[in-house]
């Protein structure tokens, strides 16, 4: 990334302490909350283990997905275009794809995957854009299209928003911050660390 190194310090450890959280979620608690409850246990079909199903599934794809990309965004706000474009591109857009696959295919959860396939695939043009900009070794700004990277800042400017209103909406004792609060927060850090690193190109 360019620009000053404490402005690069400080959003790697903002995204890799936000991506470390989300990671220690998967053996806990998990960062989205489930959207459906367990159905209720019938003669014919008994009550479904506690964490089992789709919903604590689907949680698990949230919590790798955004655990993943907070230490991807951590290690590209400090190296930058040291690693080739082509590197980033062969660590995001897979996941993008598969992404976007999986959102084409089952509606369940789709904005969610959509939402990562766009931080990846955001994560691949800066790459790329910084490899293609002139001199990109030292702290030139990137090159990329002036339309792409507007749309990808409101984007993740307006996610930033939403999550933060999201945040200060949420009321309730310290296990509902605990279990709803941090995880909004750790989105939130990742929405602005991304918007960040784009208003660097």
């Amino acid at each position: 990334m360019h620009g000053p190194d404490l402005v690069s310090w400080l959003l790697a450890v903002l995204t890799a302490a936000s991506g470390g959280y989300c990671l220690s979620r998967l053996r806990r608690a998990p960062c989205t909350p489930v959207a459906a409850p367990a159905p209720a246990a019938t003669a014919t079909a008994p009550a479904a283990l506690p964490g089992a199903g789709p919903g604590r599934l689907h949680t698990h794809e949230a919590d790798l997905a955004e655990g993943l990309m907070g230490f991807g965004m951590a290690a590209m706000a400090l190296a930058g275009a040291a690693v080739p474009g082509e590197v980033w591109a062969w660590v995001y857009g897979p996941p993008a794809v598969l992404l976007l696959l999986a959102a084409a295919r089952r509606p369940d959860r789709r904005a969610h995957r959509l939402h990562h396939a766009v931080g990846a695939l955001a994560m691949t043009y800066m790459a790329l854009a910084m490899t293609a900009a002139p001199g990109h070794a030292g702290h030139h700004p990137a090159t990329g299209s002036p339309a792409l990277t507007g749309a990808l800042l409101a984007y993740f400017g307006g996610y930033a928003l939403w999550s933060g209103s999201q945040l200060l909406s949420g009321s309730g004792g310290t296990a509902a911050v605990a279990s709803a609060g941090l995880p909004r927060a750790c989105r939130l850090s990742m929405g602005i660390g991304m918007f960040a690193m784009l208003l660097t190109m």
